[in-house]
Formats: C-alpha cells, structure tokens, sequence
C-alpha cells in the first residue's frame, strides 16, 4: 500500500479529522474509553490477584485444617456425646493411609478458638496473650516473619526447652522496642516459668491465622506444661501438590473414625476447614473478574469502531463530490478505498492509544494510593501487555473489516453522478 508513504494522503486524512473536529472527538470517546476501561479493569482485577496473593505468601493455601469434637451418634458400645481428642501417633496414621498428605504440622493452644489465653509477665508488666505448642514444621504451613533470632528447631522439641518464640506486640510490651533493644537470650515468664526468646516475628496485617499478640513454644514443652500428654490440639495437613483436597478431607475424618470406633454417619466428631477449597473459590473468582474485565472492555472497544464506521459513512456522503473529483481525475477505485481504510485505522488505534495510557496513568495513581496500606486486599494493579497489544491489533482489524463499509460505498460512487451533487 504506497498510498501509506505518501504525504499527500496524510495531508487528506488530517483535513478530513480538522474540519470535523466535534464528530472526530465524540468518535475517539468511545474506542478510547473501551480500551480506558480494559486496561483500568484488567488492571484493578490484577490487583486484587496480588493483594490475596501478598496475604497468603508464606502460607500453605493447599492445607486443611482438622480438630476433634463430640461424636453425635451412638456406635459399637460407646454413647453419644463421646467427647474425641487427636493425638501424635496419627501424624504416623494418617501418611500412611493417605498419600495425598505431604506433611502434618500438629499444634495445641491457649488463646484461640475461645480459650482464654495464657498469662505473660516481665519486670512487673503483666498481659494475657496466646501461646501455641508447636513443631518446626508448623512454620512451614504459616511461615513467621522473623525480625529477630529463629523460629523452634528440632533441638527445642527433643530437649523439651523453656525456649520462646514472641509476636511483635508481645516484644514492644515486655521490651525497650524505641532503643531497638535485643530480646535475644532474654527471659519471659509464662504461667509462672520462665522462657528464653529465641525469636521475634511480625505479621502482616489480615495476614493468615496468626497474630503479633501470639508466642510459640515447642509442643513438648506444653504437653508437659498443661499435662496433655500425647493430645493435640488440632492438625494443620498440607496435601501434595494437585491432589483433590475435598477427597483428602474426607479421606482423613474417615481414617480418624475408624481408629477412635466412631459411626462412619457421624459428621459432627471431626471439625475442619478446608483452606484450599476455600481459596480456590476465591482464585476462581478472581479469574472470573478478569474475564468478566476482557468481555467488557472487547463489547466497549466493538462498539466505538461500529461508531466509527457510522461516522465515516457520513463523512462518505459529504465528501461525494470530492470523492467525484478525485475520480475523475484518474484515482482508482483502491485509492480511494485505502484512503477511507486508513482514515479508520488512524482513528481507531489513535482513539485506542489515548485510553491505554488514561488507563495507565488511573493505575499508577490508585497504586500510590493503596501502595502502604493493608486493610484491603490490593497492591501493585498491573496489565498484561500482551492482552493489551492483542486488545489493540483486534481493535485495528475490526476497524479495516468495519471500515470497508464506507470505503466500498465511496468506490461505488460514479464520478459523473458526484460532480452533479451539490
């Protein structure tokens, strides 16, 4: 197409939009705010995507979470009401019986699930907080953000240690937090023993199960302080990738009821919460977003080139006689064809550039905005380029397809009849 080098085209294309300026502009509005609202779209959606996912890194979101209650009906000799406990040796079972299990992390608590919590106490300061009975391994399901020392090792569990791991809050109450001080090797006393800090972590804000008002202990160590035994709390039980967590879940309370003599009807003796299952209705909801963003920004976009067609087959019939004209001069049907084409190209991406970088520009503003905060789940709304440059070429080729529109009535123009039009 020769007709794109020359000057003279774009001399034509420029007066034609100059003369219209009114009708040029309210065309523009819609493909650009069309491909306005794909880009802020896309954009705000991919932020959500990145707020859960800022909230959930360094959790296990493949997990499940299980605990023991009462049972609700009779079976083999025991009554109703039977009241169930977990305990360490189905860590062993349940592996065994369930491949689909990567790991258990067992943990028991004071402070969560409508316990009351446990007393702190340190140089006449006094406080309730939670503290939790843990394996190394739990940090694995939901990892602590460490600002000082470690979490537990294996160490602290086999030496049953009077070692502490302490939320944020629990240091800026109990130490010098503004003098930066090291609660390294410093003790904490917690119904009435004393605990060395090995650890300090910070939580972020709607940031999983966890709290900056909690402490961590190695389980041993609070078997032995409340005189539990082998009893657990409840299980933390990450599944292998890609395996069906509904199935697992209902794989594991059976396993569990045939080893404590519970009816296989009963629904009640083993709670859980199922946090895959649960994520993934809220992956798939975000993905629902994303393609809801796609179909109306695509219906906005088709909609401002029809427009452009329409404007064009105006601006056709008010240029009839120069249309004549150039006819008559020996211009060929392609000629003018292309130059109707390309004036519809020229808007169309014209249109479509200034709504991706409008769209652009809302973006960065909202990410400045919600850049520090963590009250709701967003941060860093971004596009995908290739979806946008994709997004453009479709816009530019339903502008050549609907452009032909006017183009072929202008090459049905007779130059004889054109130059008679007044």
């Amino acid at each position: 197409m020769n007709i794109i080098f020359k000057i003279d085209t774009w001399q034509e294309i420029y007066h034609s939009l100059r003369n219209n300026k009114l009708r040029t502009f309210l065309t523009m509005i819609g493909v650009g705010w069309g491909m306005f609202l794909f880009v802020s779209l896309l954009g705000a959606a991919k932020g959500m995507e990145n707020g859960f996912d800022k909230i959930f890194s360094g959790f296990a979101t493949n997990s499940i979470f299980l605990w023991a209650q009462n049972t609700t009906i009779p079976y083999n000799g025991f009554p109703k009401g039977r009241k169930m406990d977990l305990h360490l040796s189905d860590i062993d079972l349940l592996p065994k019986k369930i491949q689909e299990i990567d790991y258990i992390s067992p943990q028991s608590s004071r402070g969560k699930f409508g316990s009351p919590g446990e007393s702190f106490s340190r140089n006449g300061k006094t406080a309730t907080y939670t503290v939790t009975g843990d394996f190394p391994v739990g940090n694995k399901i939901s990892e602590k953000k460490l600002i000082y020392g470690r979490y537990l090792n294996d160490a602290d569990i086999s030496g049953n240690k009077r070692v502490i791991v302490i939320g944020e809050e629990i240091y800026k109450n109990f130490f010098d937090a503004k003098k930066n001080e090291n609660p390294i090797g410093k003790s904490v006393n917690v119904k009435g023993s004393f605990f060395n800090v090995v650890g300090v972590f910070r939580v972020k804000k709607n940031g999983g199960p966890d709290n900056d008002q909690s402490a961590f202990i190695p389980f041993t160590t609070y078997s032995k302080m409340y005189n539990e035994g082998d009893k657990v709390g409840f299980f933390a039980i990450v599944s292998k990738p890609n395996a069906d967590l509904s199935l697992v879940e209902e794989e594991i309370k059976n396993q569990l009821k045939i080893k404590y003599n519970v009816s296989p009807e009963d629904t009640n003796a083993f709670g859980s919460f199922n946090l895959g299952k649960e994520f993934g209705k809220l992956t798939g909801f975000l993905t629902g977003m994303q393609l809801l963003t796609i179909v109306v920004g695509s219906l906005t976009i088709l909609a401002g080139v029809i427009a452009i067609s329409n404007i064009l087959l105006i601006t056709v019939k008010e240029r009839t006689k120069e249309i004549g004209i150039r006819r008559a001069l020996g211009a060929k049907p392609g000629e003018v064809r292309n130059q109707i084409l390309l004036e519809s190209v020229v808007i169309t991406l014209s249109s479509g550039i200034l709504g991706f970088i409008c769209g652009i520009f809302v973006l960065m503003i909202i990410n400045l905005i919600t850049k520090d905060q963590d009250a709701f789940p967003f941060y860093n709304p971004t596009v995908n380029y290739e979806q946008v440059f994709g997004a453009m070429a479709v816009m530019v080729i339903l502008g050549l397809i609907i452009g032909m529109i006017p183009a072929q009535r202008a090459v049905r123009i007779r130059p004889i009849e054109a130059l008679r039009s007044e």
